[in-house]
């Protein structure tokens, strides 16, 4: 008898479900029986402390997938497997998902991909694009799910647009005044009218994904205790290249580094690319999801990079304190020189 084996990799979008229907019917349209493998795949990030529940969702994101399946199959002859993905491994960007998703499948036997076009897994947009690249790069057989779309919301309505707007507002207008001089009547009013041009025009794009009304000025007072440490940062390494220069040796060693950083890509990607830029001696060339290659012109910079104190202050910046408790790069061997002066 023919098995039309799947694998349905789930993130809690507006059509998972209906991705989820469309593998029980193609499956079952191609052959007798149906062996589907529902799958969350997570970023390794069990030293957050939101860990817990982003695994917690995953479960109950596989328990009502399990039923969604159960339910259309009906009489017919299937068979259903959960798993969530990545908990041994740190999943960075379209690459290593799709890596994974075909060592699984090498695993398991499994005829093809049914891809959700909304997925999302665990990141701030969709990777549908990159992540198929990427299946063709490997050689994985996908499908996409034919899925109707619900029209999106018009932009800045309802509470979590207007907490976008309200923050957008307030740091240009902010940034404005520091700029200008807010004692002055005309500035408070054209910068008042400023900010609110740029807030209705790049709202959206400034916060990617909603506020948090209680983490966000949270971590507001977080980032004003960052500043302290990152400017001493940036005057060590001041001395340290300066005594470099200065030197008649001039023992400088630029070499190329990549790191893969413990923080998620979006704005904590790129606190952490600016705060390494801001740094003399490092400059960040590429960030993708969460690795960073990084340029180091002597060895004290990257011994500083290796040892992740820069890492560790954006992570207390966006999770707290607790979070920026954790190994260096170098001791989890996260960090490695993959070129000197010939790149």
């Amino acid at each position: 008898m023919a098995v039309e084996r799947l694998l349905v990799p789930l993130s809690d979008t507006v059509t998972v479900r209906q991705t989820v229907g469309y593998a029980v019917q193609s499956g079952l349209e191609r052959a007798d029986s149906l062996e589907c493998h529902l799958v969350v795949a997570l970023p390794y990030d069990d030293d957050v402390p939101e860990s817990a529940r982003q695994h917690e969702d995953a479960d109950d994101l596989l328990s009502r997938a399990r039923n969604w399946v159960q339910e259309d199959a009906g009489e017919a002859d299937v068979t259903i497997e959960t798993a969530t993905l990545g908990a041994d491994e740190y999943l960075f960007g379209p690459r290593d998902y799709a890596e994974i998703f075909d060592a699984y499948a090498a695993e398991n036997d499994l005829d093809r991909v049914v891809l959700d076009p909304e997925y999302e897994p665990g990141v701030t947009a969709r990777i549908l694009q990159p992540l198929e690249r990427e299946l063709d790069r490997i050689g994985l057989a996908y499908d996409e799910a034919p899925v109707e779309r619900s029209t999106r919301r018009g932009r800045l309505t309802g509470s979590e647009d207007f907490d976008r707007l309200f923050a957008t507002f307030m740091v240009s207008y902010g940034f404005y005044l520091v700029l200008g001089d807010p004692t002055y009547w005309f500035d408070l009013v054209t910068g008042a009218a400023v900010a609110g041009i740029v807030a209705i025009s790049l709202a959206r794009v400034t916060f990617s994904v909603p506020l948090d009304r209680v983490q966000s000025p949270i971590r507001v007072v977080r980032f004003a205790l960052y500043i302290p440490y990152l400017l001493w940062e940036i005057v060590k390494a001041n001395i340290a290249v300066s005594a470099v220069i200065l030197r008649p040796s001039m023992p400088i060693e630029p070499t190329l580094t990549q790191v893969d950083s413990r923080v998620r890509s979006g704005l904590p990607l790129t606190a952490l690319a600016n705060s390494i830029t801001l740094t003399p001696g490092t400059l960040t060339v590429r960030a993708t999801d969460q690795r960073l290659l990084v340029h180091t012109l002597i060895p004290a910079a990257r011994e500083d990079l290796f040892d992740g104190g820069l890492e560790r202050g954006i992570r207390f910046v966006f999770y707290g304190r607790e979070s920026a408790a954790i190994p260096s790069p170098r001791e989890r061997d996260d960090a490695e020189i993959v070129g000197g002066d010939e790149l």
